[in-house]
Parts: structure tokens; C-alpha cells; sequence
């Protein structure tokens, strides 16, 4: 089956064909028929399967007949990531080149003013980020009562990150009668539900089991101590035959560390992180597709969405968190039916996580046969690593351990009863019954008697340690509640005036001092 076959128009057809495609992924034959019939679609794709294609090259032709209005859209297509966005924006720009569509891209870290101009003109296309899309509409800058396709590009995605919430926002400020398409590399139980929430009769299709991973890649993998994770980079890099390659870290500190480390040693590298600056990560971005950098040093973000042709390899510096992680790292090389290979550095402590991932697509991940890396493996290991080699506590970013009740708190010893909270004025001695030894004699036991209390004296607080937003601060205060004193003790404390603390006692007034009644007086 050939483009022709799918019901394109010429214009589209031509844009295709210069792109230099002529026969459809499986995901492609599936989903274009169904889409130019106006059917709500799910697709269930992995990377590497062209499903971007599969949406974009029939809302071409879709949109083709039709003028949009100011400030609203007439489609929408909602990307997890700046990246995914900016690759669904080049497809409509390189299959749509024959068709006078308009077109607007909101994302993070790029000027608001430039894209409220760009809207106030009208688009056929929006591609937007959920952040960017919601603080516009926010702003009064878009309004959504016009749209009438809907794309909800790597949905699982939009899971993982937690854009699940914006996106049910943003469904519900769209019209209900409107044709949906809903992609995703997965299909778990929660995406399913969300499927059925914005879909309405629609048509499944699906181009490969989900976690699969493409037959033309070479998976390796090599086990080492994590002190020589950067030497066995730098060694596979010389020693295979590398023309350029992704290089996936866990954590973003890690990005930067590997990239310092890959420039200091004289390889031609560039980096790419979530916490870099927009134009920032283009620029790196676009070094690497053109050739200029030969590798691209990256955490997840890098993951999903970028088409990059003929990248040679894959390598994991950090086994992923995240099982499926796995299968769509290595989804960046192998791409339109070319060789790719993928090899995973490993811990002696990361057999679980490999264990998940094997499970996952099926199959045993082999061990790299490099000679020139022979003397850095290690055997693998079961059970935890030990704690410095291991991430955060607690879930905290610097290790902390977690706040809790009564976690790391110290006490100052409680009194048990009144008597060893006031100290009385007068006391009386008495013997002790029992000596504690026959060579230590009995100590006077000194007894408070309650005809010798005036005024209790003023308490004084024990020293406790200084804290910060401590609970105990006044600790000392409540135990006076609990305090036994005589009946004819009103208050008690260093804060009350003596008069306060006994009740005072008149005496009854005598007949003569009573004043005679008279007839004036009554």
C-alpha cells in the first residue's frame, strides 16, 4: 500500500513525497482512513512508528477548506513536552507547504507576546503545551469555542509528568461535538479511562504490542562499579563505531556532570534538560540534528518526540527508574527501518530494575563483549546498594530525612506529679522509714503541710534546647492544670499577684453596724 491509496489529496500527496516517503507505517494505514472519515481514533503506537504523520498528514487536508477566526483556533494538538511540540509543528511545516494553513506553537520560555500576536491573527493549527495553553486562556488571549479536531499526543506521557488534571481542564473548555484523537505508547488503566472520557465511538488501532521494542536495534549491557561509569562511556564511545548517540541520565545534576566531563576529555557533546532555558535547548537541540555536536547528553525529556534519522546509538548512563522509560530511549536510534544500537551501564545494585525491564519487552537484555572494557566489569549483585550510592531519603531532594512525628525529636524529662512542679515555702522533716543500704543511711523525707502555705513562689521554667516552631514552648504552662493545691487556692504561677492566689475571708458585720430603717428610708 502506497500514500495514494489512503485518500490524501494531491497537494498533501506532494508534500509527502518531497519529504522523501513513499510507503505508510502500519500506524499510518490505520488511523488516516478513519481519520479523514471523522472518526474519534485511539491509537496505540510506540515510537519510532510515524503516528505523528498519522494525525497530522489527514488534518491537513481536513483543514484545507475553512478560515479561522481571531483568538480561536480551529484544531488542537496538546504535546507533553516543548520538544514533542516543536517536532508536531516541523511535520505540519514539511507536509503542509502546499496548503495555505496557519499555524501557532505555544510552549514555555518563549515570548507571550509574540505568540498573542500570532493568535490574534487566527490559526487553523494550535500545538501548545498545557502550562502555555492554560495561562493564555487565563489571560483572555484564546478562546476554545471553535475547535473541532482534538489531538492528545503520548497521553502516557501526560500522565507521567502529571498534566492529566490541566488536560481535563483544557477537554472541558472545548465544544463536545468535535472529532478526538488520542495517542499513547501504553495503555494502562488509567489512560483507558480517559480514553473513554473524551472519546465517543471510537475507533482502536494499534501498529505494535505496547513495550515493545523495534527488531532493528542491538540491546547490550555492561556492568560496572558506579565510579566507573564516565570511564566505560568514554571507552564505548572510542571503541564502538559511533556516529552520533543519546546519552540518557536519571537525574538533571547528572547531565551536566557527564557533559562537563565528555567536553573536558575533548568529545564533541552538547547537553539537554528540563531546567535549561528554552532558546537554550534549541540551540543544543538543533547542534545535534544538524551534525555540528556528535553527542547529545540528556535526561527523559529528550525521550519522546524527537525524529532524529540515522542516530547509530543509544547509550544509558543510568538504568531508568521507570520500566517503559527503557523502551523509549531506545527508540531514538533504529528509526525507518534502520540498524541501532542500545547499551546500558549498570550497577551491581540494579538488578531489580533490570529484572522489571526484561520483563517488560520479553527478553534478556546480553552482556557487551568489548574488549576495551573487559577490566571495568563487575558481577551483578542482589539487594539494595548501599545508602551513599542510592538517591534521596524520604523523598527529599538533598537526602534530609523525612519530617515527621516524632522523628528526630528530643525530650526534656516530664514531672510526675505536683509536688515536683512547686516547691512549697516551709517543710517539715521526717525520718525515713527504710534505708536504701546498710551502709547508706536513711535521708530526711521533707513533707509539705498545708498550714504552711501563704503563697506559692513563682516557678521558674527548666531549660529546654532551642528550637524552632516547637510544640513544647509553653509545655511547662499546661502541666499547672495538673498541679494538686488546696481548696482555698484560687491561682497559682509567677504572673498572678499574691492577692489573687487566696480567697479572701471578711468577717460578718455586727447588728449595730447595720443602718436603722425609717420611714424616710423606705
Amino acid at each position: 500500500m502506497t500514500f495514494e491509496d489512503l485518500g490524501l489529496s494531491p497537494s498533501t500527496l506532494k508534500g509527502v513525497a518531497d519529504a522523501g516517503y513513499t510507503i505508510p507505517t502500519p500506524i499510518q494505514e490505520q488511523a488516516i482512513p478513519l481519520i479523514l472519515m471523522g472518526r474519534d481514533v485511539l491509537g496505540i503506537a510506540q515510537t519510532g512508528t510515524g503516528k505523528t504523520a498519522g494525525f497530522t498528514l489527514p488534518m491537513i487536508d481536513i483543514l484545507a477548506e475553512g478560515r479561522a477566526k481571531a483568538r480561536m483556533p480551529r484544531s488542537l494538538i496538546i504535546a507533553p513536552t516543548r520538544e514533542l511540540a516543536a517536532q508536531v509543528s516541523d511535520n505540519f511545516v514539511k507536509y503542509g507547504k502546499y496548503q495555505s494553513l496557519s499555524m501557532a506553537l505555544l510552549i514555555g520560555g518563549e515570548s507571550m507576546a509574540e505568540q498573542e500576536k500570532v493568535l490574534d491573527r487566527g490559526v487553523d493549527v494550535l500545538i501548545a503545551t498545557p502550562g502555555r495553553l492554560l495561562d493564555l486562556f487565563e489571560r483572555g488571549r484564546i478562546i476554545l469555542n471553535d475547535v473541532r479536531i482534538l489531538v492528545i499526543d503520548e497521553a502516557d506521557r501526560m500522565l507521567d509528568m502529571g498534566f492529566i488534571p490541566d488536560v481535563e481542564r483544557i477537554v472541558s473548555l472545548i465544544p463536545k461535538i468535535r472529532q478526538t484523537l488520542f495517542f499513547s505508547a501504553t495503555m494502562n488503566g488509567e489512560i483507558r479511562r480517559l480514553a473513554d472520557q473524551f472519546l465517543m465511538n471510537a475507533k482502536e488501532v494499534q501498529a505494535t504490542a505496547p513495550a515493545t521494542t523495534a527488531t532493528t536495534v542491538t540491546q547490550a549491557l555492561i556492568v560496572v562499579k558506579p565510579e566507573d561509569k564516565r570511564e566505560c562511556v568514554r571507552r564505548l564511545i572510542r571503541a564502538e563505531n559511533l556516529k552520533n548517540a543519546f546519552i540518557f541520565c536519571n537525574r538533571k545534576r547528572d547531565v551536566d556532570i557527564l557533559f562537563k566531563s565528555l567536553t573536558k576529555h575533548g568529545f564533541n557533546a552538547v547537553g539537554l534538560h528540563g531546567d535549561m532555558p528554552q532558546p537554550k535547548r534549541m540551540e543544543m537541540l538543533a547542534k545535534f540534528k544538524s551534525g555540528e555536536a556528535e553527542l547529545l547528553v540528556c535526561s527523559d525529556v529528550a525521550a519522546r518526540g524527537l525524529d532524529i534519522s540515522a542516530v547509530s546509538h543509544v547509550i544509558n548512563f543510568d538504568v531508568p527508574f521507570n520500566s517503559e522509560d527503557y523502551v523509549h530511549r531506545i527508540g531514538r536510534t533504529g528509526r525507518a527501518g534502520m540498524a541501532g544500537n542500545a547499551i546500558t551501564i549498570a550497577t551491581p545494585y540494579d538488578s531489580k530494575a533490570l529484572a522489571g525491564i526484561e520483563a517488560l519487552i520479553k527478553t534478556p537484555i546480553p552482556i557487551l563483549m568489548e574488549a576495551a572494557i573487559e577490566d571495568l566489569k563487575v558481577p551483578m549483585q542482589s539487594g539494595d546498594a548501599p545508602r551513599e550510592s542510592r538517591g534521596p531519603r524520604g523523598g527529599g531532594r538533598s537526602g534530609r530525612p523525612e519530617r515527621g512525628r516524632g522523628k528526630g525529636r528530643s525530650h526534656a524529662p516530664r514531672h510526675d506529679n505536683a509536688a515536683a512542679a512547686i516547691t512549697p515555702t516551709e517543710f517539715v522533716e521526717q525520718p525515713q522509714q527504710a534505708a536504701l543500704s546498710p551502709e547508706q543511711p536513711a535521708e530526711p523525707v521533707l513533707q509539705q503541710t498545708p498550714e504552711t502555705i501563704s503563697s506559692p513562689p513563682a516557678r521558674e521554667p527548666r531549660p529546654r534546647p532551642e528550637r524552632k516552631n516547637s510544640r513544647h514552648r509553653d509545655k511547662w504552662a499546661r502541666d499547672a492544670g495538673r498541679m494538686e493545691h488546696p481548696e482555698d487556692v484560687i491561682g497559682f504561677g509567677s504572673a498572678i499577684p499574691a492577692f489573687l492566689q487566696v480567697a479572701p475571708t471578711f468577717p460578718a458585720p455586727e447588728p449595730d453596724d447595720l443602718p436603722a430603717h425609717t420611714d424616710e428610708t423606705n
